[in-house]
């Protein structure tokens, strides 16, 4: 491609380090939830959103969103979760199209179950191996890096608070 600014070694090496290490890490965390929990790691965000919801309840499109999920792949997964007895579906009396994801008290057992999992993988995996200030930086590449990429998806500031990666506290669920 002309004009292409190409990486230089070290821009090279920056990006392949940066893609495996992310890419070995979600792995990791989510081979861990698969072998040590009852929550299959496909469905674990999607719990983990219905749980921060007020009354534990979503639209099934704040969900998606939420979860990063395609409607397509939420769809499956809440099919899933139904049939496991840990999510139930009800109608949105105001709008006929709609719909809401309902976390159930079996659901919300099997997160409180594979949450301390998921947390100590995080915990081992990334924020035991960086310093104090190496974490601090990390958030803010990261913040820096969300910011662009939600201007460039033309995507809300209010859609990234919701996901709770800006300006929120801590979570039990991560």
């Amino acid at each position: 491609m002309a004009g292409a600014r190409w990486l230089d070694q070290e821009e090279q090496r920056t990006w392949r380090t940066f893609m495996l290490a992310t890419k070995l890490l979600w792995e990791e965390l989510e081979r861990e939830l698969d072998q040590e929990t009852d929550v299959p790691s496909p469905y674990y965000e999607v719990l983990v959103r219905l749980s921060e919801a007020p009354d534990r309840r979503l639209r099934l499109s704040d969900l998606a969103d939420r979860s990063q999920s395609s409607r397509s792949r939420l769809s499956h997964s809440l099919t899933r979760l139904e049939a496991l007895g840990w999510i139930s579906r009800e109608a949105c009396e105001s709008d006929r199209r709609g719909a809401f994801a309902v976390l159930t008290d079996d659901g919300f057992a099997a997160l409180e179950a594979a949450a301390p999992v998921h947390v100590e993988g995080v915990r081992t995996h990334l924020f035991d191996q960086l310093s104090t200030t190496q974490l601090k930086q990390l958030r803010v590449i990261s913040e820096q890096i969300l910011e662009h990429l939600v201007t460039v998806k033309d995507a809300s500031p209010d859609v990234v608070s919701l996901l709770g990666a800006l300006g929120k506290g801590p979570s039990r669920t991560a």
